[in-house]
């Protein structure tokens, strides 16, 4: 693959999550660096990919701009001292490498929880940035359409992304299910540590109601603004309990909530899920009638067998995605050769034309347009066969024996260099 495709990337495999909270970006700073990196570095054709777990670039350009891009990506996020987070970051310049990791990237391979869902819609999105800042060529518009027509493959061909892999995930479908129990499902997650943070943006947009409870409130009131969810104050939480049908607790604090929290429930039906080591409700509560209480080993039991399903699929996931890049190398390869195609094409063509308005002078509007039809036609079955054979050539890997012919035999250097 002849293509200078790069990628400079930083996630959870190399940086903690406190730095990758710093170089997080959202839709506008991408869309600002992504003019930036046209502006200021020269860069035609760039991509970013902004999530919890990673922000990577990929960009078209013969030269490793890594260093450039970091510099104005912190410029961008206000971090003055760049070079104590540029080990965080890892670039890949082989284009071959960089192709096939944006497909592991996109199709959850290199996801936290493998054969992530969320991944390939982040991907879609920042593609559509791309393109509405005319920062996706021709190279990039291919192989992110081969990236999703490869996703497609995955899940009409492989188990790779079923089941819930996480224990937040799994936990989502998990109370999806309990609320259809429900009229108005009210649902209460206590603890936004790391599961109770990715609980409540798996179930930001549901039709029920959730609400985020937490010991720092502030933590709190930023989560549940950014998700458009209830809060409520963790010194009202006993009052509250009772108030909620499913109630969700990743706070490992033992027997935080207890029988004694339910001895006045009128509410009947009541779903209880406990996500933390040490367990934080204690286990007696199923003796209260209408109360079911979910553990933590349930739902990791779910999840382990997900992993396992999907992990068992991954040599399927890696074929795919090794064919999808054999076309992604052939549309390359073939890519070579289209210049000289097109200046073939355009000598033909001036021939067509000199030759037309020599032989047409007099002629009739009829004559004209018989000529017309039929030099295009005889000029089209000239070309077919050196078409034919460039791209032939191409996935041999000798197309520039060909190409060198051709641009002898119809002086096309010299037509090129005359326009």
């Amino acid at each position: 693959m002849r293509s200078n495709f790069k990628v400079i990337s930083l996630s959870y495999k190399n940086a903690p999550v406190e730095i990758r909270e710093m170089i997080a970006l959202d839709d506008t700073l991408i869309a600002n660096l992504l003019n930036d990196f046209r502006e200021v570095i020269g860069l035609d054709e760039s991509l970013i990919i902004s999530t919890c777990n990673r922000t990577e670039v990929y960009y078209n350009a013969e030269q490793d701009f890594s260093r450039e891009i970091i510099t104005l990506l912190a410029a961008k996020k206000g971090i003055d001292n760049i070079s104590k987070f540029i080990p965080f970051f890892t670039a890949i310049n082989d284009s071959n490498a960089a192709s096939t990791y944006l497909f592991r990237v996109a199709l959850g391979l290199e996801a936290q929880v493998i054969g992530d869902l969320q991944i390939i819609n982040q991907v879609k999105k920042a593609y559509q940035i791309a393109a509405d800042n005319n920062t996706a060529g021709p190279f990039m518009h291919r192989i992110l359409h081969t990236v999703f027509f490869a996703n497609k493959k995955v899940f009409q061909e492989t188990a790779f992304r079923d089941g819930a892999a996480s224990v937040s995930y799994a936990t989502a479908e998990l109370t999806r299910n309990l609320a259809e129990s429900f009229i108005d499902a009210k649902v209460l997650i206590i603890g936004l540590g790391e599961i109770g943070e990715d609980l409540a943006k798996h179930l930001s947009g549901e039709q029920f109601s959730v609400s985020l409870t937490n010991r720092t409130s502030a933590k709190t009131e930023m989560l549940a603004t950014e998700l458009s969810l209830n809060q409520v104050p963790f010194a009202n939480l006993n009052t509250q309990l009772d108030a909620h049908d499913i109630i969700i607790s990743s706070i490992p604090v033992k027997d935080f909530i207890g029988p004694k929290h339910f001895e006045k429930t009128t509410s009947g039906l009541k779903f209880l899920v406990d996500l933390s080591i040490p367990r934080s409700i204690d286990p007696k509560v199923e003796a209260i009638q209408g109360v079911s209480l979910y553990n933590i080993d349930e739902i990791q039991e779910k999840t382990s067998k997900a992993v396992e399903k999907r992990k068992a699929a991954i040599p399927h996931v890696e074929a795919i995605i090794e064919d999808a890049m054999e076309d992604v190398r052939a549309w390359s390869r073939e890519m070579e050769v289209s210049p000289t195609i097109q200046k073939l094409k355009n000598t033909l063509e001036e021939i067509r034309q000199e030759e037309l308005r020599k032989h047409l002078k007099n002629s009739s509007e009829e004559m004209e347009f018989f000529a017309d039809k039929l030099s295009k036609s005889i000029t089209q079955k000239i070309m077919k066969l050196p078409v034919l054979q460039l791209k032939a050539a191409c996935q041999r890997g000798d197309a520039d024996k060909l190409v060198d012919v051709l641009n002898d035999l119809f002086n096309l250097e010299q037509e090129a260099k005359e326009k």
